[in-house]
């Protein structure tokens, strides 16, 4: 089988990381970067089909109202440091950092 360009044969071990999802270049424009205001056609992260996450819709409205919380109250929140300075928790099923400083 061929995808992307790189062929996968039969007994080519493959790992699926979720890490990954909703990063794709040509999908998404600069995809490393938070972007509140993003299309969310075709994101990942709540599955898709009958293995939808029943709990999607809850966890986006904590998630409005996290955000909206936290820019009211800090308005001038951000990085304190360079990204190239934030440590990453390892890992292959969810991707964090281990401290994130910020200045408001």
């Amino acid at each position: 089988m061929t995808i992307g360009g790189v062929t996968i044969a039969a007994d080519d071990p493959v790992l699926v990381a979720l890490a990954s999802a909703n990063r794709n270049e040509s999908r998404f424009p600069e995809p490393d970067r938070f972007d509140i205001g993003r299309d969310e056609v075709g994101h990942l992260a709540f599955g898709h089909g009958i293995h939808y996450c029943l709990g999607a819709p809850l966890a986006r409205m904590e998630g409005r109202i996290a955000i909206r919380s936290l820019l009211e109250r800090c308005p001038g929140i951000a990085l304190d440091v360079e990204v190239d300075q934030l440590s990453w928790l390892p890992g292959t099923l969810l991707r964090g950092v281990r401290r994130l400083p910020v200045r408001w």
